[in-house]
């Protein structure tokens, strides 16, 4: 998969910096963008006393550990998630890197990467899912589907009807026999959204092992919680790493899979 462009450990360096550099623009959508606020201005600021943050605070990962977790101003502790965000941005950027070396799929991916990664920290803080990532991502990934080779604007239509129509029906399903919502419409059109860029089959892989991997966190939980709590899980996130485990590894855990059927 990779296109020749030579995957030293240099360039992986250089992959990882430019994703963390990323993961900290990335923090600042994740606050911003359900708050309603502009992504560009003002600059980076303290959430507890506004303080604005100086570049040499605000080196990602580095500043976090020489400030040690507090803002320099008023002393207020840093939320650990941003750091975690720009950790998991890096480590993404560097490892599809080393897939996909310097192509377009790389530059697919990574816009991937970074739309899920603020769709899912949004979600697990608010439960929604701001139309101007899932629908716009989604305009995104067919726009991109123009240009990469091995993956095509049918790939793309497709995984959208598929992706999106698919969750649809199970969320009116649910919500008729039930009676009361089970998913928003926000996880359809992440759903939609992810198709756009994976297709039919990245849809039909995220929607099983999202649901598994939410079946497996959310039955402890509901067991810590009590049995009459009704706890709800956003599922954004569920979709976001199944989608990523897909982009990742997906193909072949699906061969795998087939050749343990055909045995």
């Amino acid at each position: 998969m990779n296109s020749g462009f030579p995957s030293s450990s240099v360039a992986e360096i250089a992959f990882f910096v430019l994703g963390g550099i990323m993961g900290s623009f990335l923090n600042v959508c994740i606050y911003r963008i359900p708050r309603e606020g502009s992504i560009v201005r003002p600059g980076s600021r303290c959430p507890a006393c506004t303080a604005a943050i100086r570049a040499y605070d605000n080196i990602p990962l580095v500043s976090y550990l020489m400030l040690r977790g507090r803002c320099r101003r008023c002393g207020e502790a840093i939320s650990i998630r941003y750091p975690l965000v720009e950790l998991i941005t890096a480590a993404l950027f560097a490892a599809f890197f080393r897939i996909y070396g310097l192509s377009l799929e790389l530059a697919a991916s990574l816009v991937l990467v970074c739309l899920l990664t603020v769709i899912s920290f949004i979600d697990l803080d608010f439960m929604i899912i701001p139309d101007v990532l899932s629908l716009g991502g989604l305009a995104l990934g067919v726009a991109l589907s123009f240009f990469r080779p091995s993956f095509g604007i049918v790939d793309s239509l497709t995984g959208v009807l598929v992706g999106g129509g698919v969750l649809f029906a199970i969320a009116k399903g649910y919500e008729l026999l039930r009676k009361r919502e089970g998913m928003g419409l926000g996880d359809v059109k992440l759903l939609g959204m992810i198709g756009a860029f994976c297709g039919i089959e990245g849809v039909v892989f995220t929607l099983v092992s999202a649901s598994c991997i939410g079946t497996v966190v959310g039955i402890p939980l509901t067991l810590i919680k009590g049995e009459g709590t009704k706890y709800a899980l956003p599922f954004g996130p569920f979709l976001s790493l199944g989608a990523l485990l897909y982009m990742i590894a997906g193909q072949d855990l699906i061969r795998l899979v087939f050749r343990m059927i055909a045995r």
